[in-house]
C-alpha cells in the first residue's frame, strides 16, 4: 500500500466521494493483490478517474479542464511534439509568454520545472484527464504508435506525424463552421483536390487543397472519424467531434466514397443551434404559427412533414419537439442515425445489422409509455402500421415522408399498404416544406422585381402596391451572395371531417388539394410569395424552390 494511495483515500473520504468502509475494503484488496487501492475503486466503478483528478487538483490548487478544445498553430508551437509525447502533456493556451499546460498528475511538479527551464517560458499547470491528453496529442501532433507508411497512403508524401496536415484539417473544419457552412466536400479530381463548402444550400468552391497531400489529408480525416485507413475500396461512415476553446462542440457526420481518382469525402456539420429554434425562426408567419401551435397542442394523431432530402424536415421536427419538451411529457424518438442529441428527450438509434429497425424500435418505444413519439421516416407498411396504431391509442406521433406536396402523402401511405380508413382516422395534418435563402440583413436594400418575375409569381396589382421587395447587394458577411441563412416555406394540409370522408373514398390527391385550398390552405409558392412581399427572400429563390408547385 503506497503512502500516496493512503493520502488520496483520505482526500476522497473527506470530500464525501467514498465511505470509510470503501477505503478499508480497497486497502485490504490492495494488500492481497498488490494493485493500487485507488485503481481498485475505479475498476469497481465506486469512483471515476475524473473524480480522483478533481480531488487531487483541488488539493494542489490547480484548475480542472475535462475536455481539450481547438488548438491553433501558435499554441501547438509552444510545446514540441517530442516533449508532448514524452511527458504526456498538451498545451491549452499561450499568451504573453505564459503557457497553460494540461497535465494528468497534479503533483508532477518535476515535469513543470523541467519544461519551464527547457522552453524559457512560464507554465501554469491545468489538470486534464489522461485519456483526453492522449487523444489531443494524437489529434494535433500525430500518435506515436501510428505507422507512417500507412498514413502516407499512395505516394507516401506526408505522414500522420506531420503537424501541417493536422493543422490544415482543423483549419478546414473551423473555417467551414465559422462561415456557417452545412457541408464540406473534398473531391479528388484528375489534377486537383477540390474543396467546396455548401453555404445556405448552395455549393461554393474554395481554394483547392494541395493534390500531393490528398492521401495524407484523407487518411487524417478517416482516423479522426474512426474509419479504417486500410479500406479504400468500399464506402465508410464515421463521426468527428471537436471541442472549441469556448467549450462549444462541433459534430460532423463523415462519409467516404471511392472514386476513380481517390476517395471523395463529405462532412456534414451538425449545427446544434438549429435545434432550439422557435416557430418564427423556422420561417412561420404569425397565422401559420397559430395553426402549428394548435396542431402541436393535440393529444394524439399523426403529424407528417414531407419534402425532398435537404428541405429541412428534420430541423422542423426538432423545432416541434423543442416546443413540446416540457417536464410533464415523455418524448421518445427513433432515428437513422441520431444526428443531434436533445436534452430531456429519449433518442433511439436504428441499427438494422442487429435487428433494431424502425418498426422494432417503435414497438419497444410504446412499452416505455411515452406521450410523444418521433419516427425519423415512415419507409414501409410495418412502420406505418405501428405509428398509426400508436396514434390511435393516445400518442402524438411525428414523422416524415418523401413526397413533393402535402396531399400526395395520403396516396403514398395508401400505396405502401395502409388502409384508407386508418389514414383518415389517424392523420391530423400534413405539411410540405422547402428551404429558401434569406436576404442578407447587412447588405439588404429595396428592390424592384422585373416583369418576368412578376409574371412568374402571378403577382397582382394590390400585392405589388403593399410590397417591400428586398435584395442583398453582396458583402463580406454573406460572401458576396446577398443571402445569409435560410427559412422554410410551408404548405399546411389540415384534415377535417370532409377530407377524412374523401380519403375513405380513395379520392385522388388533386381532389383533396382542391378541398384543402377551399379551406384556406396555401401552396408552397403562395407561402413563398408572402415571404417575398415582406422582403424575407427574393422572387428568384421562390421560383427556383417551387418549380413543381401547381398553384
Amino acid at each position: 500500500m503506497l503512502a500516496k494511495d493512503e493520502y488520496i483515500l483520505e482526500l476522497l473520504v473527506r470530500e464525501g466521494l467514498i465511505q470509510s468502509s470503501d477505503a478499508e475494503a480497497a486497502q485490504a484488496a490492495s494488500q492481497k493483490n498488490g494493485h493500487s487501492s485507488v485503481d481498485d475503486l475505479i475498476r469497481r466503478e465506486i469512483i471515476s478517474d475524473v473524480d480522483v483528478l478533481k480531488v487531487l487538483a483541488q488539493d494542489a490548487g490547480l484548475k480542472v479542464q475535462e475536455e481539450v478544445g481547438f488548438l491553433n498553430e501558435r499554441v501547438l508551437g509552444a510545446i514540441p511534439k517530442a516533449d508532448a509525447i514524452r511527458y504526456s502533456v498538451i498545451p491549452l493556451t499561450f499568451s504573453d509568454n505564459v503557457l497553460e499546460l494540461g497535465i494528468s498528475n497534479p503533483y508532477d511538479f518535476d515535469t513543470i520545472d523541467t519544461l519551464q527551464q527547457k522552453l524559457k517560458i512560464e507554465i501554469t499547470p491545468v489538470a486534464v484527464p489522461k485519456d483526453r491528453i492522449q487523444e489531443a496529442i494524437a489529434r494535433y501532433y500525430g500518435s506515436a504508435d501510428i505507422d507512417p507508411a500507412a498514413m502516407g497512403g499512395a505516394g507516401g508524401d506526408v505522414t500522420e506525424g506531420d503537424a501541417p496536415i493536422i493543422r490544415m484539417v482543423n483549419e478546414l473544419i473551423m473555417e467551414a463552421f465559422r462561415i456557417r457552412a452545412s457541408d464540406i466536400h473534398l473531391e479528388p479530381l484528375e489534377t486537383r483536390f477540390r474543396v467546396r463548402y455548401r453555404i445556405d444550400g448552395v455549393l461554393q468552391e474554395m481554394k483547392d487543397a494541395p493534390k500531393k497531400l490528398q492521401s495524407a489529408l484523407i487518411s487524417r480525416l478517416k482516423i479522426m472519424s474512426r474509419m479504417s485507413i486500410a479500406e479504400r475500396r468500399l464506402p465508410q461512415d464515421g463521426r468527428i467531434q471537436i471541442v472549441q476553446p469556448d467549450g462549444k462542440q462541433i459534430d460532423l457526420r463523415v462519409s467516404t466514397v471511392p472514386t476513380v481518382h481517390g476517395e471523395s469525402i463529405v462532412m456534414r456539420i451538425l449545427d446544434k443551434t438549429s435545434l432550439a429554434l422557435g416557430l418564427p425562426e423556422l420561417g412561420f408567419l404569425s397565422d401559420d404559427q397559430a395553426v402549428m401551435e394548435r396542431l402541436l397542442s393535440l393529444a394524439d394523431g399523426i403529424f407528417l412533414v414531407t419534402g425532398p432530402t435537404g428541405s429541412g424536415k428534420t430541423t422542423t421536427l426538432y423545432g416541434c419537439l423543442h416546443y413540446l419538451n416540457k417536464p410533464d411529457r415523455k418524448i421518445i424518438t427513433v432515428e437513422d442515425p441520431v444526428e443531434y442529441q436533445l436534452s430531456g428527450i429519449n433518442q433511439v438509434p436504428v441499427n438494422e445489422e442487429v435487428g433494431m429497425t424502425f418498426a422494432a424500435a417503435l414497438r419497444s418505444m410504446l412499452r416505455q409509455a411515452p406521450n410523444i413519439i418521433m419516427v425519423g421516416e415512415i419507409r414501409d407498411l410495418e412502420t406505418a402500421t405501428i405509428a398509426i396504431n400508436a396514434s390511435l391509442t393516445g400518442h402524438l406521433v411525428f414523422s416524415t415522408l418523401h413526397t413533393n406536396d402535402a396531399p400526395s402523402a395520403v396516396t403514398r401511405l395508401v400505396d405502401i399498404g395502409v388502409k384508407p380508413f386508418l389514414v383518415a382516422s389517424s392523420v391530423r395534418a400534413i405539411m410540405a416544406q422547402r428551404l429558401v435563402r434569406k436576404v442578407c440583413p447587412s447588405c439588404k436594400g429595396p428592390y424592384t422585381p422585373s416583369e418576368i418575375e412578376i409574371r412568374a409569381l402571378n403577382l397582382t396589382a394590390s400585392q405589388l402596391e403593399g410590397a417591400s421587395f428586398a435584395k442583398g447587394k453582396g458583402c463580406d458577411r454573406c460572401r458576396g451572395t446577398g443571402y445569409k441563412g435560410r427559412a422554410g416555406i410551408f404548405e399546411i394540409f389540415v384534415i377535417d371531417d370532409e377530407i377524412r370522408s374523401m380519403i375513405n373514398d380513395r379520392q385522388p390527391p388533386g381532389v383533396l388539394r382542391t378541398r384543402a385550398r377551399a379551406l384556406g390552405m396555401r401552396t408552397l409558392r403562395e407561402d413563398g410569395i408572402r415571404k417575398v412581399l415582406v422582403g424575407m427572400t427574393t422572387p428568384d429563390e421562390v421560383i427556383t424552390s417551387t418549380m413543381g408547385d401547381k398553384s
